[in-house]
């Protein structure tokens, strides 16, 4: 049997909140392993590298605090320039050495006599340590719909998070299944290239222009020169998409109508045709689903080789997709924009606590208390985890908050002054009961269906206050909330 290397503390996962969680044990002196499945870091920046892919915050705020960075070309930077970015924070702090790289996690068990984690790779290899930091995300597992014979299409299929430079649009007949967030970056791009684009629609999002823009060379010296500009820039954007949350937190209010109203003259100043944009005009509050930001998008869909297809899919069939009115839309390739399986978390990762699996502990929906540790399970720690989530800000700010919570009890129990931390259980139920009573009132509870529900009406994913809040409440560990042995 393999070796079992020992250390303090196990971080799953070498994406944003995964370099976080190592960075924080890196300066506090901890002895730590990253494993990591993928072949360098980057997490969801490593994975979506398709044509347009960026992210729907300001570079300046989608960034670590405490690693700001003043050359950023554009208001809002392209994946290649996001995953330079945690590449370069893997070098800067000397993760390196921690990162076991092509390493994919198979099982996490918890050993009560010695008060360890035992994780184990799916090649056998295996690491023990009193700490295990799960910082997976909610966005790497890609869900593709099993339409009814997807398998027999003749053509080529990719799915957008498992995008090659080589997939074949150029000069051929491209279908995008699906709408959301990922579909609106390619969709312009696509439809550059392919020969015809026809988008497929279940529904319509709300649209709002994304307003992005280079950053001039000035600014970026400035920023360089200047650091209290740049972090005074960094909370102007904060306070501004802040000011959103209002929005989700009162569907059918005055920040509700002022966005979907924004949304709407968008629509009218973009799509002159108004079959389209009545096709394109969601019937659901703002927010319910995910807000979506693009420039482009709307002007994509008005070119002469694109179609908008409204009409349902029955079926995948060898030379396209069969809609439910008979009509063959015939294609070479079929683009998969459908987003990633968000309520497994951890999946496909076992996780085995002293009284059961995480599995079994989440068969009704994931739930943590604050969204970093979970009843039955000691010293476990989440980074991005169930309900930390958001509509309208950074997650960044957010797991940066996690860090800070979680910090002193990883530190106690990495130096030997604690061997079990756990959230009792009283604790852990009553903040998720108040937590899902609080989501009911929000614009994710208004009707639509969304990757932030569950069939069940659970709402996992989405913390559902401000960040300023979240803030507020991770400020301390609360120890009065845990059973410290």
């Amino acid at each position: 049997m393999a070796a079992v290397l020992e250390t303090q503390a196990i971080i799953i996962g070498a994406g944003m909140s995964g370099l976080l969680a190592a960075i924080r044990m890196k300066q506090a002196g901890v002895d730590f392993a990253v494993l990591e499945k993928s072949l360098e870091v980057g997490g969801t920046w490593l994975d979506n590298c398709y044509p347009g892919s960026g992210c729907d915050v300001p570079s300046h705020l989608y960034s670590y605090s405490f690693a700001g960075n003043p050359y950023w070309s554009r208001l809002f930077a392209r994946q290649p320039e996001i995953l330079d970015y945690f590449r370069d924070q893997a070098n800067r702090f000397q993760l390196r050495p921690h990162l076991c790289l092509g390493v994919e996690v198979a099982s996490a068990d918890w050993d009560e006599a010695s008060a360890r984690w035992t994780v184990t790779s799916t090649d056998g290899n295996r690491w023990r340590a009193p700490v295990l930091i799960v910082a997976t995300g909610q966005l790497n597992r890609p869900r593709t719909p099993d339409l009814p014979g997807r398998m027999s299409f003749a053509g080529a299929q990719i799915h957008t998070a498992r995008w090659h430079a080589d997939a074949p649009i150029a000069g051929k007949r491209v279908g995008v299944i699906g709408t959301g967030a990922s579909a609106i970056q390619i969709v312009p791009e696509i439809a550059q290239e392919a020969a015809h684009l026809t988008v497929f629609q279940r529904s319509p999002h709300w649209v709002i222009p994304r307003m992005d823009a280079p950053i001039a060379p000035t600014m970026k010296r400035l920023f360089a020169r200047i650091p209290l500009l740049r972090k005074a820039f960094r909370a102007l954007i904060w306070r501004r998409l802040e000011a959103t949350h209002p929005a989700i937190a009162e569907p059918g209010g005055a920040k509700a109508r002022e966005m979907e109203k924004m949304a709407l003259d968008y629509l009218a100043a973009t799509v002159p045709d108004p079959d389209l944009r009545q096709a394109l005009t969601p019937d659901f509050p703002i927010g319910c689903k995910r807000t979506l930001v693009s420039d482009d998008y709307y002007p994509a869909l008005v070119r002469d080789n694109v179609t908008l297809e409204t009409r349902a899919i029955d079926r995948i069939e060898p030379a396209g997709v069969r809609l439910t009115d008979g009509t063959l839309i015939e294609l070479d390739t079929i683009v998969w924009a459908t987003g990633f399986e968000t309520h497994g978390f951890v999946a496909p990762i076992a996780i085995n606590g002293p009284d059961g699996s995480l599995a079994q502990a989440w068969a009704n929906g994931a739930s943590a208390y604050r969204g970093t540790t979970v009843a039955g399970f000691p010293n476990l720690f989440l980074l991005y985890g169930p309900n930390t989530n958001l509509g309208h800000n950074s997650i960044i700010f957010m797991v940066e908050r996690q860090m800070e919570y979680a910090l002193p009890a990883i530190l106690k129990l990495a130096h030997g002054d604690a061997r079990r931390i756990a959230v009792k259980a009283k604790a852990h139920d009553a903040y998720n009961r108040a937590l899902q009573a609080r989501l009911a009132t929000t614009s994710w509870a208004t009707g639509c269906g969304s990757w932030y529900k569950t069939d069940d009406g659970v709402m996992p994913n989405n913390w559902a206050g401000n960040t300023a809040e979240f803030a507020r409440m991770m400020k301390r560990f609360d120890s009065e909330a845990y059973e410290i042995a």
